[in-house]
């Protein structure tokens, strides 16, 4: 454990009622980013994205079950991959008890990836999901949305030196660096409006960290995430910390 300001519960106290004033008023901030999501023009879906699903072939409107809005989240597993990326399988583990509530308030969370269904629902059952995962029809559906990269676009990272977290994740995907990096993840939400289906919001990297809740909770405890400096990612899929715990 690293050396830390020792003070007394009054100077604690104080401390803490400036921080409280800061987070509150990043709470407002974030309720009025919220606002301008809603906000956001919402574009009409022409393309007729075709999935295969659990119940056969649907098109993206079939993907709201009855509901009027859509989420989905662009898991990051490519055809050639063995196994789901683990960043995307924790965020998966964030989703999966989320969905039941989502229904209540009109809502249908699926998962979207390129791999055949087969595969992914094999990987869902070892992980213990129940969300729908669907394949996607050819590679339209993410690389319109910027969650898919072509072997030329990826180049100057390739040649740029790859950093060893991606060939971590790569090797635990199951496939090399290339067919790991040309997957994106992402989220991207609908609604389906007198038959029309719209885009209404979209985003990747950071922007997911909502539904990464460790990492909240990590940035309220002790020492905070302490990834700086790794060289290699601390997440693994839920049932393989037992193999990298002392």
């Amino acid at each position: 454990m690293p050396e830390h300001k020792v003070g007394t519960p009054e100077e604690f106290e104080a401390a803490r009622q400036e921080l409280l004033a800061e987070e509150k008023a990043l709470t407002r901030r974030g309720d009025e980013l919220a606002r301008k999501r809603r906000e956001l023009p919402w574009v009409p879906v022409g393309k007729d994205y075709r999935f295969e699903t659990e119940d056969g072939p649907k098109a993206l409107a079939d993907l709201f079950d009855g509901r009027s809005q859509l989420l989905v989240y662009h898991f990051m597993f490519g055809p050639p991959y063995a196994a789901g990326c683990p960043v995307c399988s924790s965020i998966a583990d964030t989703l999966d008890p989320n969905v039941v509530h989502l229904k209540a308030r009109d809502v249908t969370l699926i998962c979207s990836s390129r791999a055949p269904l087969d595969k992914l629902l094999a990987y869902r059952q070892r992980m213990g999901w129940s969300f729908d995962w669907v394949s996607t029809a050819g590679d339209d559906f993410h690389r319109d949305l910027g969650f898919l990269y072509t072997e030329d676009e990826l180049r100057p990272f390739l040649e740029g030196g790859v950093p060893p977290t991606v060939s971590q994740m790569a090797e635990a995907a199951g496939t090399d660096v290339l067919g790991y990096v040309t997957e994106g993840p992402g989220l991207s939400a609908y609604a389906l409006s007198d038959g029309t289906v719209y885009r209404t919001y979209i985003t990747t990297a950071r922007g997911l960290e909502p539904a990464m809740a460790y990492y909240a909770l990590l940035d309220r405890a002790p020492l905070g995430r302490q990834e700086e400096g790794e060289q290699m990612h601390w997440l693994r899929r839920h049932d393989e910390y037992a193999v990298v715990t002392p």
